[in-house]
This record gives structure tokens, sequence and C-alpha cells, in this order.
């Protein structure tokens, strides 16, 4: 199940995105029989079939009779062909599609935005369902889990931010702060085994986050706000950790001190323990002689915004409410400019506006595929773009200029030396 962040005017509400599957089979079909209705489907002979799939047609008569059986590499042009997946020509199954349920009253997620949250997701599950029948998934890493003997949410989310902060350090990373996000979110998806999409989602969605047996997904919307899109990332990570993300939310409102909804009070405990924990601030801030320019200087180097840093230092008694409204004064981009960092704030800004897709599920595609073990439409269906484009980028028509030969006649395989 994906869960939806939406953030606009008014109330901030939580969708959810169930993924389900339709069971496609037939009592006794077989692959053989799947095969035969991709063929069938597109009106060809079965010469023309041979010849669409780059299969030797005698070798497709044997399979299609059952003396050979058809490879991985025939089971994905076949399902390329066909416009289907190999998913459905192995088990009859067809295609994992994501419905929405939107629990909420509010029109802050419209059909169409819907749409698009589909068609997003299903880039993803397509991914990770090829890598799956590849035999190519991966293990994933423990994770750390809520305390049993916690009953306050809030609570929970301090203890599992600790136990997170922990496993970071472990794996490598020994504190978050001065940690550029981009880093962050490969310390993440290392420590934790999450992929972490940076994308334009709808107007108003700031994350989502989804996680089954081997699969943890977290997307943050592209934005000129690199604050918020941090905080969102930690968010959704509270979500996962905390196994949120396989349970339905209902509607909530996440104005500050008002959340109707537990898990996210949890899950924004979990982020400001995450990004501001404790003891960093208590070693560089002291009640008695808080300044502002260290404030602005902690806005930069924790990288949240001024309203977030002043509602965990007013928690743990850092600062009085009359230097919270001060600082909440501010904006992120004053704090980077009264610091003398306003080129710091320009790059943060321009990293977190750029595209990212995990860089694993792609790195996995595109080995099969030069293992032979799968087409390029897998790696186009991931990354959004066109086959033959993906096609030209990785095999480019080689140029006559380029041709080394010089001309002569020497034999294939001889090796030409020019100076």
């Amino acid at each position: 199940m994906y869960l939806v962040e939406a953030t606009r005017p008014g109330p901030i509400v939580r969708v959810a995105i169930f993924a389900t599957r339709s069971y496609g089979e037939v009592m006794g079909e077989n692959v053989t029989d799947r095969v035969r209705k991709v063929m069938g489907g597109a009106s060809v002979s079965q010469a023309a079939f041979a010849e669409g799939i780059g299969l030797a047609p005698d070798k497709l008569s044997k399979s299609l009779s059952g003396v050979r059986r058809f490879t991985s590499l025939d089971l994905a042009r076949i399902a390329d062909f066909g416009s289907t997946t190999v998913d459905w020509l192995l088990t009859g199954r067809e295609p994992l599609r994501p419905t929405i349920a939107a629990r909420t009253s509010a029109s802050a997620v419209d059909d169409q935005d819907r749409g698009r949250l589909q068609d997003l997701v299903e880039r993803f599950i397509a991914a990770h369902e090829v890598l799956d029948l590849l035999g190519l998934a991966t293990e994933l890493p423990e994770l750390p889990s809520v305390r049993p003997d916690l009953t306050r949410y809030v609570d929970q989310g301090v203890a599992l931010a600790d136990e997170a902060l922990a496993h970071l350090a472990a794996a490598g990373t020994p504190a978050l702060d001065g940690l550029d996000t981009a880093d962050l979110v490969q310390s993440l998806e290392r420590t934790f085994g999450v992929d972490v999409a940076k994308i334009g989602m709808p107007d108003g969605i700031d994350g989502a986050a989804w996680q089954a047996d081997g699969f943890r997904l977290i997307m943050i919307a592209r934005t000129k706000v690199p604050t918020r899109q941090r905080f969102t990332l930690a968010h959704e990570l509270g979500h996962i950790l905390a196994r949120d993300a396989q349970d339905l939310l209902t509607e909530t409102q996440l104005s500050p001190g008002r959340q109707k909804d537990l898990t996210e009070v949890r899950a924004n405990v979990f982020a400001a323990n995450l990004l501001m924990p404790r003891d960093e601030i208590n070693a560089v801030v002291r009640e008695e002689d808080v300044t502002d320019e260290q404030l602005t200087s902690l806005v930069v180097r924790f990288q949240v915004s001024p309203s977030a840093l002043a509602a965990r230092l007013t928690q743990l008694g850092v600062i009085s409410p009359e230097t919270a409204a001060r600082l909440r004064g501010l904006t992120t981009q004053d704090c980077h400019w009264l610091t003398g960092q306003s080129d710091l704030y320009e790059s943060r800004t321009t990293w977190s506006m750029a595209n990212r897709l995990p860089f694993r599920p792609a790195q996995l595609l595109y080995e099969a595929y030069l293992a032979g073990d799968t087409t390029l439409r897998p790696l186009a269906a991931y990354t959004g773009v066109d086959v033959e484009r993906i096609r030209e980028a990785l095999e480019p028509e080689p140029d006559p200029q380029d041709d080394v030969s010089g001309g002569t006649d020497a034999d294939e395989g001889d090796l030409v030396y020019q100076p």
C-alpha cells in the first residue's frame, strides 16, 4: 500500500494507495497456451510471429509443441511483442495495477492526480516484478522496529529515531548534520534497503511510501524548498520503519500539535529526532547563551526550516517562546544569507528540483539486458525513456569516419594500428 502525503492550503490529508493484483489463471492453462494467445491476439502467422520475436521458426514450433522450453529471453521478447508481462506468460496473473483510495472528504487529490500517481507507482512495481522473476531481487536488510514496551507514540518515534541513527552509524554514517540530502538519500538506501525516488509528482503531494515483501519505496516530490523535501524524506522513512506503510491510514490533518492520526505524530517525532538529534543540539546550544547567529547556523547545518528548528528547540527547552517566534519569522534562505552561505542554498535548491531515480533497479535491469535475460523494455518503462532512445544511447551506430582500417584489405580479426 502506498501512503501519499498531500499538502495544499487547508487540511493536509493522507491518501492510501492499494496495490491490487487480479489473477487471470485459467484452470489447466500453461505458458504455451498464453503464448498462443499473444500470437492470436496479434493476428499474424506463426512464421511472422517467429520473425517478430527474433526466434527461428523451427525453435518456435518445437516450443509450441512442448519439445523445447521457452527461454527467459524468448519470454521477454514475447511479452514485449504482445505488450504484456513475463509474469503473465508464466503464471497467468494480470500485471499489478495500483488503485487509490482517498480517505478524505477534501479535494486535495482529484481524479487526475490519482491517475498520475498510478502511473508513477506502476513504473517501480513493474521494475521490481521483473527483477524478482529473473531471480535478481536483492535481500533487504533488517529494519529497526517499534519497541513493544513503549505505548506512547511520541516515545516510539524518539526510540525509533535513536535506533535508526545507530544503524546509520554502524553502516558508516556517524552524523547527519552537514550531510547533504543527496548523500543522506544514498545512506538510507544502503542502510535500510529502501529505494528513494525524487520525481515530479501531482501538485500538493510531497511524498509517498510503500513497503511489501522485498520492496521498500519512498517517493519525494521535486520542489524549490529543499528543507521540506528533506523533512518529507525523514517522515516517510519513519512510516517505513514503523511498518505503517502496510496499513490503511485514515484521513488526518497535520497541523502542528493538532494531529489526529497517532501514526503521523510518530512519523513527525521520528523525523525531528533523526534530523536534529538531541545530543548534537546539546553539544552546540545552551539555553543560557543561545544567540541568533547560532540559530541561523543551525538551520544551515541541520538543513531544516526555521519553524522546524524552533519547534525542536522549544521541545528540548533550549529557547524561549519569544526566541522561537523570532526564529519562525525567518526563512531558510534568510538563514543562509545571514551566515554568508547563499551559494550553498542555491546548490541545495538546484538538487531538490532535479529528477532522481533509484539507481539499483536500473543497474540490475541493464545488467539483465546485457546478459540476454530480458529486453530493454523494462528499463525503458522504469526510466520513462523510449526504448529506441535507450538503444541509441547504449548501442550507437558506428560512424564511418571512425573507421580505423585506413581502407586496407585487412582480414577480419586482424589488428590494425594507426598512429
